[in-house]
């Protein structure tokens, strides 16, 4: 789905520049609200396993392979505005340092590769969530619907962004046909990883997913025959010794489980994108398929990255292919991760610095 430069015309990438301008600037307010001590550092390593899995391309059919976009799985582990900037935040890496996507085409690709799957799979989840059973069975099953049905929603936008400002003739039902039949395959793949990893995150740190806030039962007392609501529990108050202890620990969020699962995630995707990948599937995925068939593929402009030491998830002057792609790949977690951490732990902190209306 990344869209290379060459496949939509100036105007109409300037335009989608523009909404995607527009649609981070608003994700960057929203996820203020989004963040907390605990989620600003699971965010930077979601955009770090999104990255990782994506370089995983599993095969759908003949000569066809798929990866994982990951709007859905980031709106559901960090909020939907977040996940909007963690999506960008990986488009970003792969434009500049792997020559992955269109540097004139990154508002295209941000508008429909970050922006229409979080906001539709978002949509979907939370609809979902209020009509199936308060469980976190649920939320796995709810991810997985939301997960499916983002990916051809983001073959029907670019669709309509092709429409409008595609650099090659061909008719619009073609394209329409080939991107969204292909990426409903695609989907149930997106769906599939996205259930199981937001199901393993719940399994141990159900608080840290977004999507799961809310969504537990209030505890039930029997009193005089009827059940009734159970009071809040009063907060401790720590002792006046403690309490200096008790806010640095809050404030640099030291929990030794939710580090736990932030190592685990880092190895995790260092050891995908560092070894698995070397098996990912060579096929062509979805759009570079449909794009060949069509004949929008002899649109296709040189990138501007091409030269980068990264380029096509290698590493330049290491002849070793297994070598190359896995150093390649641990570069580009470790590269995501830091740039991810940086940019919500500044977020985080302008909340944070922010004067508050109680105050």
């Amino acid at each position: 789905m990344h869209v290379p430069d060459g496949f939509i015309d100036a105007p109409t990438s300037a335009a989608t520049g523009v909404l995607a301008a527009g649609a981070l600037a608003v994700s960057l307010k929203g996820a203020r609200r989004e963040l907390d001590e605990r989620t600003a550092p699971l965010a930077g390593l979601v955009a770090a396993f999104i990255f990782a899995v994506q370089m995983l391309n599993f095969p759908v059919a003949a000569g066809t392979s798929g990866h994982l976009l990951g709007g859905a799985l980031a709106a559901i582990l960090v909020g939907p505005c977040t996940g909007v900037l963690c999506v960008s935040v990986v488009l970003l890496m792969q434009g500049i340092l792997f020559a992955d996507g269109g540097l004139t085409a990154l508002g295209v690709n941000i508008t429909d590769m970050a922006v229409v799957t979080t906001v539709v799979s978002y949509a979907v989840f939370r609809g979902l969530v209020k009509v199936l059973p308060r469980r976190r069975r649920s939320v796995t099953v709810a991810s997985f619907v939301a997960a499916l049905v983002s990916v051809p929603a983001a073959a029907v936008a670019f669709t309509l962004i092709y429409a409008v400002g595609g650099t090659t003739d061909v008719a619009i039902s073609k394209v329409a046909t080939a991107m969204i039949g292909v990426h409903v395959l695609i989907g149930i793949g997106e769906g599939t990883i996205t259930a199981l990893t937001v199901g393993a995150v719940i399994a141990v740190r159900p608080d840290l997913v977004y999507g799961a806030r809310g969504l537990e039962r209030k505890l039930k007392l029997r009193v005089n025959g009827q059940l009734v609501d159970a009071p809040d529990a009063e907060p401790a108050v720590p002792g006046a010794a403690a309490l200096p202890q008790a806010l640095d620990s809050a404030r640099a969020g030291r929990n030794p489980h939710h580090w736990k699962l932030w190592v685990t995630g880092l190895v995790t995707s260092l050891v995908l994108a560092g070894f698995v990948s070397f098996y990912a599937s060579a096929s062509p995925d979805g759009l570079e398929k449909v794009a060949k068939d069509q004949g929008i593929a002899r649109k296709t402009e040189p990138h501007a990255s091409a030269d980068s030491p990264l380029a096509d998830y290698g590493v330049r002057d290491i002849a070793d292919a297994r070598l190359s792609g896995g150093l390649a790949g641990v570069i580009g977690v470790g590269v995501t991760v830091v740039a991810g951490s940086a940019v919500f732990w500044a977020v985080r902190r302008r909340r944070t610095t922010e004067p508050s209306q109680a105050s």
